[in-house]
């Protein structure tokens, strides 16, 4: 903590120059010539965009001091390298990022886990591990470090973060060589600009004086300023660009689909129905699955095995996962109504629902379905608990049992086995009596795992006060009905 009255080490994100400030002023004070006609119809796979480059702040300076929403941190797959970046932002955070560090049990290289900043002024750490570079191996490499950017970017898209400040992810230790790695982060990060640019206002780029230049120079590839510089850079664009999110290509392992599969392609359509049906069932594609048709008559029979059911289930499931992953959620993610906190005072993550933010009557439900999918997906691996806020939920909120049914039906099984208790907070008297019939007529497995949940002062018996995040109507709502709470409670066996 600073001492008071003295000025704080942390830079606001909001008082770097942008992007595209210096070269504003530049343009101010020189004549480019313009670009001919011929020139202009010869545009980049990197476009001029103002709007996206409003978003790129390069900053040379520490990460760890930076004033945004989340910071990036590069370590091993234990989570305890040692290396410049990691070092300041453990010294800047304090001893409390290195015990919850211990609980994530590390990262596999290209992932990206979330904990919270401590004593910094970035209010989360999200830690990746980039991977160790061997010529031999540069593909897998390469894969690796995208799926880094991709996964940082892709956990602020789902914590609704606004800002985050990336350090130079491949450090020194794993050899990665400097210029190929900044095409790939500056690359990925322009594609997710892109498709989901309005989900994130600020990127930095932190970098050292070592990274300034190379910085400097490739970003105007990726982010070109202006229609003449999108043309004056586009010859220095390397061959391998990746595909519509900046992935790396490799064509040996892209499939090519026909139209038909298991028809020649050479084979005339005039040939008729008869043709396409005599290779119905012959074809590997066909041999992948059994008769749909009939496993789901049997399913209905209850004829089907418990092995098949849960194989079924399972199909089904990865489905949706697979849907999830592919829409646009960022507007169910803007409404903050599902989010990750801390952990418990068992070590389980809590992840936390505020009803009060769920317009059931205004949002495609199913969509929310598949952001519920999206952000669970990797939680629901190790045990958790929820928190429910039903404070000041009206029937403009209200979830619908059909909508609840359909959810516990679509879900893996790892949710409900490593779901340990869901704290129902605020309740009514109309909500107990329907959680009640919900839990003993149509999902009786849920019934024991429900606690009802008075006052905060009673949440905080299961939940350090420290390691949840409370919506300011939740606090004022409480305050006024139970009084002011306190920080620590003794433990009790009721929750």
């Amino acid at each position: 903590m600073d001492p008071l009255g003295a000025p704080s080490q942390f830079v606001d994100i909001d008082t770097l120059p942008g992007w595209t400030d210096a070269y504003e002023a530049k343009q101010v004070d020189s004549h480019q010539n313009p670009v001919g006609k011929a020139q202009a119809d010869v545009r980049s796979p990197f476009p001029y965009r103002k709007d996206i480059n409003e978003k790129i702040i390069l900053w040379k300076g520490d990460v760890a001091l930076l004033n945004c929403t989340a910071i990036v941190n590069t370590s091993n797959e234990t989570l305890t390298d040692k290396n410049p970046v990691s070092e300041s932002i453990f010294m800047h955070a304090g001893p409390d990022l290195k015990d919850e560090l211990q609980k994530l049990k590390g990262c596999r290289t290209g992932e990206a886990k979330l904990t919270k900043g401590f004593n910094l002024a970035a209010r989360f750490i999200i830690h990746t591990v980039g991977p160790k570079y061997k010529s031999r191996y540069r593909t897998a490499a390469e894969s690796s470090l995208y799926s880094c950017y991709r996964n940082v970017l892709q956990l602020a898209k789902e914590q609704a973060m606004c800002s985050v400040g990336f350090c130079v992810i491949n450090s020194l230790k794993r050899c990665y060589p400097l210029e190929d790695a900044t095409h790939i982060a500056l690359r990925t990060v322009r594609r997710f600009l892109e498709i989901h640019g309005e989900t994130l206002e600020k990127v930095v780029f932190a970098v050292s004086e070592l990274e300034e230049a190379t910085y400097q120079k490739l970003l105007p590839l990726y982010f070109p300023r202006s229609l003449e510089e999108e043309i004056q850079s586009l010859p220095y664009l390397p061959a391998d660009i990746g595909n519509a999110e900046g992935e790396p290509v490799v064509p040996e392992r892209q499939i090519r689909i026909t139209e038909k599969p298991g028809v020649p392609d050479d084979a005339s359509d005039e040939e008729g129905l008869e043709a396409d049906l005599s290779f119905i069932g012959s074809h590997a594609f066909a041999r992948m699955e059994g008769d749909v048709d009939k496993q789901r008559r049997l399913i209905l029979q209850g004829q089907l095995s418990e092995a098949a059911l849960q194989k079924q289930h399972q199909r089904n499931y990865n489905r949706w996962l697979c849907q999830a992953r592919a829409e646009d959620l960022s507007d169910i993610a803007s409404l903050k109504a599902l989010y990750q906190t801390g952990v418990d005072n068992c070590g389980r993550t809590v992840m936390v629902v505020v009803g009060r933010n769920i317009p059931v009557t205004l949002i495609d439900m199913e969509k929310a379905l598949l952001y519920f999918i999206h952000v669970m997906d990797h939680i629901a691996v190790k045990e958790y608990v929820l928190v429910y806020f039903h404070t000041l939920t009206n029937d403009y909120n209200q979830l619908d049992s059909n909508f609840l049914k359909k959810l516990y039906d679509v879900v893996d099984a790892k949710y409900k086995r490593n779901l340990k208790a869901l704290y129902f907070v605020h309740p009514t008297f109309r909500s107990k009596v329907s959680a009640w019939f919900f839990t003993t007529f149509t999902v009786s497995g849920l019934k024991d795992k429900i606690h009802y949940v008075e006052s905060l002062q009673q949440l905080f018996t299961a939940i350090p006060p420290e390691q949840i995040d409370l919506p300011p109507f939740v606090l004022e709502y409480d305050a006024r009905e139970n009084g002011p709470y306190y920080s620590s409670y003794p433990p009790s066996p009721d929750l």
